[in-house]
Formats: structure tokens, sequence, C-alpha cells
């Protein structure tokens, strides 16, 4: 089970996150309260532990947006979270996660345009927000689908229900952020530590059952 922790903007919860052994940094380029800069990475990232993955959460960039996103050497993935061409992401010299938002099954036709992410992303819809709501889709939603492409499970995860999502839905990954938060962009670290000991709890238990 991979763990992303996203909308970081501090490095007191960089390096908290990095010692709880969370997998993958998102740093939100698009506009919201979560916005950081790629000048606020490069110095939000120095010296990061070895293995643990940059991930760049974008809103429909523009071409000098992206290149510059690229060029930077500051990420491993790019996270596209609007309405981008899936030529876009196809050409995409990085390892890619394409965002969908989820209200209902018809959310789930446009996974085949995408074809090209190296993983899909599931997160709750919202008229007004592209992720960061604190509200979680109706897992059932999921259920019977055939999804030929690792995801990772997105929207209002915290420590008060990352155990029912981890029974319910079989995930590569498992996306943290406003839930483990005490304010936008400030990391609780009782609420992270609880939300991981959830994880790596059902992670040991889990592994008991099928050993």
């Amino acid at each position: 089970m991979q763990i992303k922790l996203c909308g970081l903007t501090r490095r007191e919860d960089i390096m908290l996150a990095c010692r709880l052994g969370v997998n993958a940094l998102g740093f939100i380029l698009a506009p919201s309260p979560r916005q950081v800069s790629l000048a606020d990475v490069r110095v939000l990232t120095v010296d990061l532990p070895p293995f643990i993955q940059r991930v760049a959460v974008v809103v429909n960039p523009d071409k000098r947006e992206l290149k510059e996103i690229i060029t930077s050497g500051l990420f491993d993935y790019i996270q596209f979270h609007g309405e981008e061409e899936p030529e876009v992401i196809a050409g995409t010299p990085l390892k890619t996660i394409k965002a969908f938002s989820i209200s209902s099954r018809d959310d789930f036709t446009l996974l085949k345009k995408y074809d090209a992410a190296d993983y899909f992303l599931f997160d709750s819809k919202s008229s007004s927000k592209k992720g960061g709501t604190g509200l979680s889709f109706d897992w059932e939603l999921l259920k019977g689908l055939k999804i030929n492409k690792p995801f990772i499970l997105a929207g209002g995860l915290g420590p008060e229900n990352i155990g029912t999502a981890l029974k319910r839905i079989k995930m590569a990954g498992i996306d943290l952020n406003s839930k483990v938060e005490s304010s936008p962009g400030v990391k609780d670290p009782d609420l992270l530590n609880k939300a991981i000991r959830e994880i790596r709890e059902f992670q040991l238990n889990y592994g008991k059952e099928t050993g």
C-alpha cells in the first residue's frame, strides 16, 4: 500500500511524513489554499531521504507551465487534475497520475481515454474545487468495475474512515490531505500519525490473514 501525502507547504510536515514512511509527497502548483511555487518546492524538498517520490499536482497546465515543471528536475510524477487532453499525458516524460472527480458511475467512462497514465486517482467531485474538499465519494461505485490500471483512492480520507475504505476497496495507494490537517496546508501530527497507523495495522492484519 503506497501512501501519498498531498497539499504540503511546510518543511516540518515533509520531514514528519518521511519519518512515518510516506511514499510520495504531493505539491499543488495549481490555484489552491495549499498552492506552492516551483521555488517553494525546491527549498522544501532539499536533502530528502532516498526513495521518496515527489508529485506535481496541476490543473490544465499550459505548455510553458508543463515544460517548467518537467525541466525543473524536482518531480518524479505529474498528477493531472483537470480536463487535460489524453495526448498531453501520453507525451509527458515523467510518470503520470490522472485524477478523476467521481459522483456517479458515469464519471468512470472517461478512464479509457487516459490509458497512457501510469496511475488513476479517484477523488470526490465538487462544483468549486479540484480536490482537497474533505469529502468522500460513494466507494460502492467502485464495486464490480473492471479497472485495468492501479489506482489511488482520495477524497476525505482520515483516521476515522481509512480502515473502512481499506476493507471495502482494493487500491494501490491512498492519498491523504485535508483530513490530516489543522488548517489548509498545515498537517496535524496527531491526525497524520493516526491515519498512517490505521494503514499499517491493516497491512499487518491483512498479511496475517492471507499469509
